[in-house]
């Protein structure tokens, strides 16, 4: 059996440190590079942490850095004893490092950092355990987010200047002019797809609608139309409808049959063959779906991160709807910030995992006390950070809500869908067909 190996100092490599300082005090290019790779923390001996971080102030003020301003610096701030004397910084230049292997220097010291983080966050899961005032539910998705960063540390991050940025994007423009495709994930609508680009990935989505307007119909046609052109799973969290609602939904869109008749099941003969060549696609689909009611924060994030290391790419997430979240770490009474929070959180989720989310948000009743009943973003319920927050904003609009039809004429099912906000692209509207009794949106 394996035993528990206790060292009394911690993992670090004291030749690799040394060899990194050496270079700072040589070679400019260094001083960028090493800048760009650990920080100050990295080194483990605090008289080499005193000197990197003299070496960032004198970089900063754009001051030279050799062995001679260096010890000036040191001595002029009563840093100079402290760091064990100039026998240290004469020890740093007999060295006579090899810039060549600078990088991996960087990454010795580097390694030892990211395993003595790993041993704290170890004794912190221990002391964790300990603490009963806190939901258990809190502390292992703090650790869960510690121990996730910690995993993101290890590969390198880099700051870009604009040249490379350009180049990039030169190159990108290049091959998008050889074979043309939209830039974001298509919904599936034209029209829709052409003023949005599709939806891009690390984008907020906010689709609003007072009840019964279509807003979980539109989703769930965006879903299928997903999964099926571009093979990507999709993470669905319904938080008002249950799992069987849900795939009732979805029999009825593919099918065509009405939803009353399919839950009643008054179905005929031809209706069967249809329903089991469905089930038998629909089974094969990578859609995913979640009806916890008093989903948080902190568990949609986990179940995102557990669905990639299984799938390794989503290609949506959608929660239904905005309003039923709770900020389980919230010790806010406000509802309105809490509500903040959450959307900044969304957003923060979206961009850490690189996937476009989209969250459905019920419109307040304001909106109908005023003769223009179109929606504007003002009508967002308990506005202000979801407007701010959302990368895109759509608004479901449908004349015959408020203005039935009596002579049944076809453009009483037709949905204005407002592009009522737009962070890199216009706003505008479209227009689509809804199929009420099949809960079914079309071109």
């Amino acid at each position: 059996m394996e035993q528990l190996i206790i060292k009394n100092s911690l993992p670090h490599n004291f030749l690799a440190e040394k060899m990194i300082l050496s270079c700072l005090l040589i070679s400019p290019e260094a001083i960028d590079v090493t800048f760009r790779t650990i920080v100050i923390e990295a080194f483990y001996f605090k008289n080499h942490q005193e000197i990197y971080k003299a070496i960032i102030l004198m970089h900063k003020d754009k001051k030279p850095i050799d062995i001679v301003t260096l010890t000036t610096f040191l001595q002029d701030n009563g840093l100079l004893e402290k760091i064990g004397g100039i026998k240290v910084l004469i020890e740093l230049i007999n060295q006579i490092p090899n810039l060549v292997y600078l990088e991996e220097y960087l990454r010795l010291v580097k390694d030892k950092f990211l395993r003595r983080l790993l041993i704290k966050l170890g004794y912190e899961a221990i002391n964790s355990g300990y603490i009963t005032n806190i939901p258990l539910e809190i502390i292992l998705n703090e650790l869960e987010n510690k121990l996730f960063n910690l995993t993101n540390e290890i590969k390198t991050t880099t700051v870009f200047s604009s040249s490379e940025l350009l180049n990039n994007i030169f190159l990108e423009l290049k091959q998008k002019s050889i074979t043309p495709k939209l830039p974001g994930i298509p919904s599936g609508f034209y029209n829709l797809d052409s003023l949005t680009q599709g939806f891009q990935r690390s984008d907020l989505i906010i689709i609003a609608g007072r009840p019964s307007m279509g807003k979980t119909a539109l989703c769930l046609t965006i879903a299928l139309n997903i999964i099926k052109s571009l093979k990507l799973p999709v993470l669905f969290f319904s938080l008002e409808m249950s799992n069987e609602q849900i795939m009732y939904r979805l029999l009825s869109m593919e099918t065509n049959i009405n939803q009353m008749r399919l839950r009643s099941g008054k179905l005929y003969k031809n209706d069967w063959i249809k329903i089991n060549k469905v089930i038998k696609i629909l089974a094969k689909l990578p859609l995913f779906i979640n009806d916890t009611s008093d989903l948080s924060i902190y568990q949609i994030r986990s179940k995102i991160k557990n669905m990639l290391f299984e799938q390794t790419e989503i290609g949506l997430v959608v929660i239904d709807y905005l309003q039923l979240m709770q900020d389980s770490n919230s010790k806010i009474n406000n509802r309105v910030q809490e509500l903040a929070q959450i959307t900044r959180s969304l957003k923060n989720i979206a961009r850490e995992f690189n996937i476009p989310i989209i969250a459905l948000s019920q419109l307040s009743r304001s909106v109908e006390n005023r003769p223009n009943k179109r929606p504007i973003l003002s009508d967002l319920r308990e506005s202000g950070s979801i407007e701010q927050d959302a990368d895109l904003v759509l608004m479901l609009y449908r004349n015959n809500y408020y203005n039935l039809n009596i002579n049944g004429n076809d453009k009483s099912q037709e949905t204005e869908l407002i592009i009522a906000k737009q962070r890199n692209g216009p706003i505008g509207s479209i227009t689509l067909n809804f199929d009420e009794k099949r809960a079914k949106f079309l071109n």
